[in-house]
This record gives C-alpha cells, structure tokens and sequence, in this order.
C-alpha cells in the first residue's frame, strides 16, 4: 500500500492533460495490487487466493510499463523511475513467492 501512495504522490506532479489518461491509468494500476491481493486473501481456497495474485502481479507489470512511458515523457526523472521500478520489481517477486508458496506451478516453463 505504500507503494500505492508514492505512486499518487509522485503522479500529483504531472501535466493535468494526464488527468485521464497516464495519472488515471497507473493510480488504477497500482491501486489494483493491494486490492487484488486483499480480495484473495479473503477466499478460502488457495486456488482462488493464486488467482487474485496473477491480476495484481499483472497490474504490477502495467505500473511498471506506465512508469516508462512517464520516463519517457520526462515526467519522472531516470533516478526516480528506477527507483519505482526497482520497488515494483521487488513487489513482483514477493508476488511470485507468495503464490509459489501457495502451490502454483508457472505453466510457461
């Protein structure tokens, strides 16, 4: 969740023509995260809890590409978006970990 907050923080200072279009995307983005991953926590079965962890480590690869397009608009200087990215990578490996330790099998191997 505090991944969340810096991401509305740090988008606060863009151009408002973003409004609805990049601030709007990445806030639902990363918003997306710690809802999905709290929903999931909620069902009882591993299955559905996996399933809710794939949508919020997908919206956590969206707010990383979002974070490149801001780099690459400069709205975000180069230390700061590694920084977010470096974050949200380490957000997806927990991600990742977590669903391991529930039982899911990455089928793409």
């Amino acid at each position: 969740m505090a991944y969340t907050t810096e991401i509305y923080k740090t988008s606060q200072a863009w151009p408002a023509e973003e409004k609805f279009g990049l601030i709007s995307q990445i806030r639902r983005a990363t918003t997306a995260i710690p809802l999905n991953i709290a929903e999931g926590a909620g069902n009882n079965s591993n299955k559905e809890f996996i399933r809710f962890l794939q949508i919020a480590l997908r919206s956590t690869y969206e707010v990383m590409t979002a974070i490149d397009i801001a780099r690459g608009l400069t709205y975000l200087s180069n230390e700061h978006a590694d920084s977010l990215l470096k974050e949200a990578d380490e957000i997806a490996a927990m991600i990742v970990g977590l669903m391991k330790s529930l039982g899911w099998r990455n089928q793409s191997r």
